[in-house]
């Protein structure tokens, strides 16, 4: 009669004090050593709940043992060989280790690759970042660090965590105030994207979506996607933009009327000011800069205009751009905010930083080959901007524009009734 031996695995103490011996020389080793010593003393244990003790004749073993064979492990971005024990029940089925399927989840492997692109390491060089070429643990080839691979990691792990956020709940977040901008990635793909402000000062990424240029059907994907996660359409925020016609018009159709606006005082500033001749450039800063700080928005319009009534000789172009859009130029003087609160909300800093960390981010991408791969990039340069994002500076101030807010929207509602009752 044949029997089937199956070789013991190594002694899990043995290795350890071996590897202790050269600790002095390889702290590294020691720590892998270590490691692969006591998963296996966790997977034989795994094995004897199974199976039995060796050579048992017990009859309430749910498996029997099956020889061993090598797997992998992730270990410093890459991967090292480790010999595991196999169980087969008793109809021939192969039985999971828990200890083993325990360290086969832990997605070591894609993080290494997520946080090492993110931080500008290229593919090519992924190995070098994870392993010293002269180090103690040998890089072995098919070891997982192979620029192919680590590209597959990032872009499995970068696509789940980006539909995980897109599909975050929002009904929970106070938001007061929202910035929208766009970010051109090439020609005929723009991403739009969007971060909000709530109530504490905290600042959060939002959504991101793409489209062929920066128009209103854009938009409105970007806000019916916040709607569909909670976002109140009924509740009054104030909105920040840059400009853009299609931004305000998407937001005017979506959320109202009667919704505030505010357009960056910052591209306001400079794109008058580039127009200029040199020797106007002191003065209309100036002009500008004391409008903007003024708490009479009455006052501050009429400065702008007195501006522009100046350089209608010299520059007509020029003075007809200041008086576009004067209204929502204001908007944050008309609600009357507090100065400190208004240097903060008046611009699109706070999303223009952003856009920052998501070009340093994308900056090793060479081509972009679909419209999936930017929304990929760009939402894990969102999440990853976020990690730096602190409160808003004037965040005590902010239980103002949560009244004046709601003063805005008691007014409108007062009009619209009287409108309809006439």
């Amino acid at each position: 009669m044949k029997r089937t031996i199956t070789t013991p695995g190594p002694d899990a103490t043995a290795l350890v004090k071996e590897a202790w011996q050269d600790v002095g020389a390889s702290f590294e080793r020691f720590c892998l050593t270590a490691g692969i010593a006591t998963l296996s003393r966790m997977m034989t244990e795994d094995a004897e709940r199974l199976c039995g003790p060796r050579h048992g004749r017990s009859g309430m073993r749910t498996g029997h043992r099956w020889g061993r064979t090598k797997g992998k492990i992730g270990f410093h971005g890459g991967t090292v060989p480790v010999d595991r024990p196999r169980v087969r029940s008793r109809d021939g089925a192969e039985l999971a280790l828990p200890s083993w399927e325990a360290a086969q989840a832990e997605d070591w492997l894609g993080q290494w690759a997520m946080n090492l692109m993110l931080i500008n390491v290229s593919t090519r060089r992924f190995g070098r970042a994870v392993r010293l070429p002269g180090g103690d643990v040998p890089a072995l080839p098919g070891d997982s660090r192979s620029k192919s691979a680590v590209s597959r990691r990032f872009v499995e792990l970068s696509a789940a965590r980006m539909a995980e956020w897109m599909a975050s709940n929002l009904s929970k977040v106070e938001l007061l105030a929202i910035q929208i901008d766009g970010l051109h990635i090439q020609e005929e793909l723009i991403l739009v994207a969007a971060v909000g402000i709530d109530a504490a000062g905290d600042k959060h990424p939002l959504a991101v979506v793409e489209g062929a240029t920066e128009n209103a059907a854009t938009v409105r994907a970007l806000l019916d996607n916040l709607i569909e996660r909670g976002l109140d359409p009924a509740v009054c925020r104030l909105f920040i933009v840059d400009g853009s016609k299609a931004l305000t018009k998407a937001i005017r159709q979506t959320f109202g009327g009667h919704t505030p606006i505010q357009r960056c005082q910052v591209h306001k500033a400079r794109n008058i000011v580039e127009r200029l001749p040199k020797h106007f450039h002191g003065s209309v800063r100036k002009a500008l800069r004391q409008a903007w700080e003024l708490n009479d928005a009455d006052k501050a319009e009429q400065l702008i205009r007195n501006l522009a009534r100046r350089l209608e000789r010299e520059a007509p172009g020029v003075a007809a751009s200041i008086l576009e859009g004067i209204d929502e130029i204001l908007t944050v003087t008309r609600l009357g905010l507090p100065l400190e609160l208004r240097r903060s909300l008046a611009c699109t800093n706070i999303i223009e930083n952003m856009n920052g960390t998501i070009r340093r981010v994308c900056g090793n991408v060479k081509r972009w080959r679909d419209a999936s791969m930017a929304l990929r990039w760009t939402a894990a340069g969102m999440i990853e901007a976020a990690k730096g994002f602190r409160r808003l500076k004037a965040c005590k101030q902010l239980p103002v524009l949560v009244a004046a807010l709601k003063a805005h929207h008691a007014k409108h509602l007062q009009l619209e009734t009287k409108s309809e009752a006439a």
